[in-house]
Parts: structure tokens; C-alpha cells; sequence
């Protein structure tokens, strides 16, 4: 159900890969609530989903970028802001990739060649996605910036390997490029730290359906779908949110929050 939240918004969403990402999630509610966006992904990302489908449902462009490349994103803000007729007012960042978690390499095994290029994509990519909007001055006043993360960053997941590192970095850039950009552009900085979801990009994990069955019994509503995270960054993107900025939510059926639940303790028990 459309509730218009987004009429007359403008944005940029990054990695949308296909119909199990989040990001292709939140496009399609950010459409359904009246928003337009140009959609963005590396290269290489593009030719192995599904994009060009999601840009024809959604009425979007295309713009290929190496959220890596300072080049790539300056062509890719100036072109969305000349696309969607001005500056904008919410940006999706989810991005995350892990050579180390691909290959087999253990988190005490790391080819740091890897490591680098996987917090650049992961992490600094982030960084560099903000620092190219701030010197464009391309946000609107009161806009909204968030990116995807993970509870890895605050707590051990041996298996999520590396990428805990850099959902860690993440989370630290945007609470400071947040301050920042507050203070200067009036725009909010959140990331929002999801449930296992199991996406393209997640299934990589080594154990990651254990990850999910185990947060399902932990989590007193059940884990967050890729459509719940949507329908939540709608609302991060929305007018209802402007004074949430520099937060690290949540959004995981309160399995943060827990310590142990029955039915966890209950396969301990039979």
C-alpha cells in the first residue's frame, strides 16, 4: 500500500544486483511511495543481474559507476542530477563485497591485496560517495543518506570473515561524514544494521543459512525480510525522520537486544 511518502523525491540507489537484493527491494517501494531515482552499479555488477528489468518496472536510468572511482562518481552525480532535473534527496549505498570471503581464505589467512580492495568496495566507497555529494553540494536540505550493514561489526560472526572489519568502518564513516554533513547541508547519515537476509551477496557467507536459522529462533518478532528493509529506508528517507541522523538502527527483530530465547535454549535441551 502507497502512503505517497516519497512524492516528489529524487535519488540514487546503489546495488541493486536483482530480485533477492535489498536495494532492488527499495527500489521498487520507493517507486510504489512516489519517488523517482537513477539506479547504479559496477560494471561488472550489471552484467551478472538483472538491472535493466528493475529501470524498465520502475520508469529509471542506468548509470554504470565504480562506487571505487572518484571519476566514476562525479559522472554519475552530475548525470542523475541533470536525469531527475536538480539536486537529491536520498541516496542508498549497499554495497559490500569480500575477496577473502569468495575465495575460502580464513579471517587468520588473509590476502590483505583482498582485504584492501574489499574495504574499498565495502567501506571507503561510502566515504567517497559522500564526499563527492558534499563537494557537489548535490543534497537537497533535509535529504537523507543511508547505508546497509550488519551486527558482524559489533559483535564476532567468525564467519563473516573480513567484512566485519569493514561494516565496522562503515558504520564509523558515517557517523563522522554524518556530523558533517548535518551540520553544513542539513542532511541525515544512518546506517541501518539488517537481519541475515538471504540475498545474492549474503548467501557467500560461509554457514550464512545457519546465521539466518539461528537469528530467526533468537529474535522475538523473526528476522526482517529485504522488503521489511525496504519499507523501513522509505521511511529513513521520508520528512517523518528528519531529526534521526549519525544512528546505527537496527532492524532485525530484536535480535540485538537478546540475550538467549526459549526456543534457542530449547535445542540444548531435548
Amino acid at each position: 500500500m502507497s502512503h505517497n511518502l516519497l512524492k516528489g523525491k529524487k535519488g540514487i540507489i546503489f546495488g541493486a544486483l536483482d530480485e533477492n537484493s535489498i536495494a532492488w527491494k527499495t527500489a521498487e517501494r520507493v517507486h510504489e511511495e512516489g519517488g523517482k531515482f537513477v539506479l547504479t552499479n559496477a560494471p561488472v555488477a550489471m552484467r551478472m543481474g538483472q538491472i535493466n528489468a528493475l529501470a524498465e518496472k520502475t520508469g529509471s536510468k542506468v548509470i554504470p559507476a565504480d562506487a571505487t572511482s572518484i571519476e566514476d562518481l562525479e559522472n554519475l552525480v552530475d548525470q542523475a542530477m541533470e536525469i531527475l532535473g536538480g539536486k537529491i534527496d536520498f541516496v542508498l549505498h549497499s554495497i559490500g563485497m569480500s575477496i577473502n570471503v569468495r575465495k575460502g581464505n580464513h579471517y587468520t589467512d588473509q590476502n590483505y591485496d583482498w582485504t584492501q580492495k574489499g574495504t574499498d568496495v565495502s567501506a571507503t566507497s561510502f566515504h567517497k560517495v559522500m564526499q563527492t555529494l558534499y563537494k557537489k553540494d548535490a543534497m537537497n536540505d533535509w535529504g537523507s543518506i543511508v547505508a546497509l550493514t550488519y551486527m558482524a561489526a559489533q559483535r564476532v560472526f567468525p564467519d563473516y570473515n573480513d567484512m566485519a572489519d569493514n561494516k565496522a568502518l562503515l558504520e564509523s564513516i558515517a557517523r563522522s561524514f554524518g556530523y558533517f554533513f548535518g551540520r553544513d547541508k542539513k542532511v541525515r547519515v544512518n546506517t541501518i544494521s539488517q537481519s541475515p537476509t538471504p540475498t545474492t551477496a549474503g548467501s557467500g557467507v560461509k554457514g550464512f543459512d545457519g546465521f539466518i536459522s539461528y537469528a530467526e529462533k533468537m529474535s522475538p518478532l523473526g528476522n526482517a525480510t529485504a522488503l521489511d528493509c525496504a519499507n523501513y529506508t522509505v521511511t529513513l528517507f521520508s520528512d517523518l525522520t528528519r531529526k534521526v541522523t549519525l544512528q546505527n538502527l537496527f532492524h532485525d527483530g530484536g535480535f540485538s537486544n537478546m540475550g538467549v530465547s526459549d526456543a534457542v535454549m530449547e535445542t540444548f535441551t531435548k
